[in-house]
């Protein structure tokens, strides 16, 4: 089959490789839609050392099933299905609490970290195991469906949060997955969501989407904007959507004594917190990793429309120019969101 394979960093290179071997409950899933995430671009320079080459790379995907394995029996060939990213194991004591986020045997497709190699779906073909897999209804595109996997972050995120009918919420990062956690967080029951970025186009997304206001961040004194918009008090939540010193620290002095902030990027290994300002004002602080079985929810959000995730689309492409594709994203192209790889078309 075809593939694309990280030889090294910042060498993408579309080549032969072996179609995937599948085990008694695995499925063999002919790709069609797969997105390129945030993390596949850092993970291409080497930065975050979670794509260690040779990988395949690509979690964000949807298809359609190509063979099953003897023990599989809720799918069967032909089915249009789509997969989460986390492969959890279903055993331990995490997984059988239902916190199969935090599986002590947790690996994640399209990473290779030293502990785990695991192919993903930049590919014609990948194999999953049926217990990860959820099927697609009838009039789903695949390339949104490809997105659900972004869509249960932001989901997990909001559900995560401590929020009340009518409360306001402060979304830090206006990036593809701040967009998503706009809209959830706003469905989540918050009457007021004021998005932060550095980038005008992607507010303006944002308040299309949802957003109430539009904040950019080099234009304007960001805290002192949320106090003007709440009363003087601060914001009720707050979720940071990018993971690094400067935006987190906006984040903890956007929200109001007693409030919440949720830390959903995952940029920085390490950061500092100002510790002073969430022990004197009593802020509860959430971590929130990847899903937990929110995809039927998300699925049945995407196909009520009551989440969109087609403005977010910026192009869709053969698999053939994907290390083109990953140049331009590595590179900060204006205007970009997700690129979604289709093994199909030629």
């Amino acid at each position: 089959m075809k593939a694309m394979l990280l030889k090294e960093y910042k060498n993408l290179e579309v080549t032969e490789f072996p179609k995937p071997e599948i085990g008694p409950n695995d499925l063999l899933v002919q790709v069609r839609a797969c997105g390129i995430c945030g993390s596949d671009i850092h993970g291409y320079d080497g930065s975050t050392g979670r794509r260690i080459p040779p990988l395949v790379m690509g979690h964000e995907a949807a298809g359609v099933v190509s063979a099953v394995g003897d023990s599989v029996t809720q799918f069967k060939v032909g089915d249009s299905v789509t997969f989460d990213s986390t492969v959890s194991c279903g055993h331990c004591f995490f997984c059988r609490r239902g916190d199969i986020n935090l599986c002590d045997n947790r690996m994640v497709l399209g990473v290779s970290c030293g502990d785990y190699r695991r192919h993903g779906a930049f590919a014609e073909f990948v194999a999953v195991p049926q217990h990860i897999c959820y099927p697609i209804p009838a009039g789903l595109p695949f390339e949104h469906a490809a997105m659900i996997e972004a869509v249960s972050i932001a989901v997990h995120a909001a559900n995560r949060t401590p929020v009340s009918l009518g409360d306001t919420a402060v979304v830090v990062g206006s990036g593809m997955i701040g967009l998503l956690v706009v809209q959830a967080i706003r469905l989540a029951g918050c009457s007021t969501v004021i998005a932060v970025d550095l980038d005008e186009t992607r507010l303006k997304i944002a308040r299309e989407l949802g957003a109430n206001v539009g904040l950019k961040a080099d234009a304007v004194d960001v805290p002192a904007e949320v106090k003007k918009l709440t009363g003087g008090r601060g914001a009720d939540v707050v979720l940071e959507v990018v993971g690094a010193t400067p935006t987190i620290k906006t984040a903890v002095q956007c929200a109001r004594k007693g409030g919440a902030v949720t830390l959903i990027g995952n940029l920085s290994p390490n950061v500092e917190m100002p510790l002073q300002l969430i022990v004197t004002r009593e802020l509860s602080v959430y971590g929130s990793c990847a899903s937990k079985g929110e995809y039927p929810a998300c699925i049945d959000l995407l196909q009520k429309g009551a989440i969109r995730v087609e403005p977010l689309i910026s192009a869709r492409i053969p698999l053939d120019q994907g290390p083109e594709w990953f140049a331009r994203l590595y590179k900060g192209e204006p205007g970009m969101m997700k690129v979604i790889i289709d093994p199909t078309l030629k």
